[in-house]
């Protein structure tokens, strides 16, 4: 009766052209970032959906996307970045036209809350999820172990299906450096990406790693691009969802780690 008398009232005093739904409070729309969009597709077994800045995840915790913070330093952005700052960095795909930029490292930005959630929060939790699998089992028959979240020992396997049909490619993936350990980034407090088996090091030999080069952990240091790795092995891996660390200002040749968020 009161919603029909204030209808009435609006209908009589301002005319019939003032719509009535004009009076009635309106609903923000939370709008989901594009990049948090991402996320959420690239990870639907363990992300529910966002909400009020947050990622609302399937167990119902939930995680801080954008903490206000701007203009974080390139230390900043490595040591405490929030979700959103992961995606400051456009990761491209295919070939390098030219050497990465100073501190230009897309996928070096981790929010460690995040993985640890989504991996195990210690060696413990992260090796109940372990397996093992053959690696290229024509051309190098070798055992590693990584985890079976995110299906990530099912598209090593298909990765590794792929390189075994190219023998000129023995050499780079024979003698795999390493796949779950669970550590700190040499010289550093934070974790490194090999802590939750999602990570795989290809044969260091024909590799080349910054700290190599400068002969030091810090990252403000100046450092010459190298790399040795084929390309092709490179597109192999970032079709399957892992990007590479050759892109990165700070160089790890070896790296490959699944991160399809940056892909996708």
């Amino acid at each position: 009766m009161r919603i029909t008398l204030i209808a009435l009232l609006s209908f009589t005093i301002l005319g019939p052209d003032y719509s009535f739904k004009k009076m009635l409070p309106i609903k923000p729309i939370d709008t989901i970032p594009q990049s948090a969009q991402k996320l959420i597709n690239s990870y639907p077994g363990f992300i529910r959906g966002y909400s009020n800045n947050h990622i609302i995840l399937k167990d119902g915790s939930k995680l801080l996307w954008d903490d206000g913070i701007k203009n974080k330093s390139p230390k900043l952005l490595l040591e405490k970045p929030d979700l959103k700052d992961m995606f400051n960095q456009k990761y491209a795909t295919g070939a390098l036209k030219s050497p990465p930029a100073i501190n230009y490292d897309p996928g070096r930005i981790r929010n460690e809350a995040f993985f640890l959630k989504m991996y195990g929060s210690s060696a413990k939790e992260v090796r109940k999820n372990l397996t093992e699998i053959t690696w290229c089992p024509k051309l190098v028959n070798q055992k590693i172990t990584v985890t079976k979240v995110n299906g990530i020992d099912k598209k090593l396997k298909q990765i590794s299906d792929e390189l075994d049909d190219h023998p000129e490619f023995k050499k780079y993936i024979t003698n795999i450096g390493g796949t779950f350990a669970w550590r700190n980034i040499n010289g550093t407090n934070r974790h490194s990406m090999h802590s939750f088996g999602m990570t795989i090091d290809i044969n260091t030999t024909y590799s080349d790693y910054w700290q190599w080069v400068c002969k030091c952990t810090r990252e403000d240091a100046v450092v010459k691009y190298k790399n040795k790795i084929p390309q092709t092995i490179v597109d192999i891996f970032e079709k399957h969802g892992f990007i590479w660390g050759g892109k990165w200002y700070h160089f790890d040749t070896m790296h490959f780690e699944y991160r399809p968020e940056l892909i996708n």
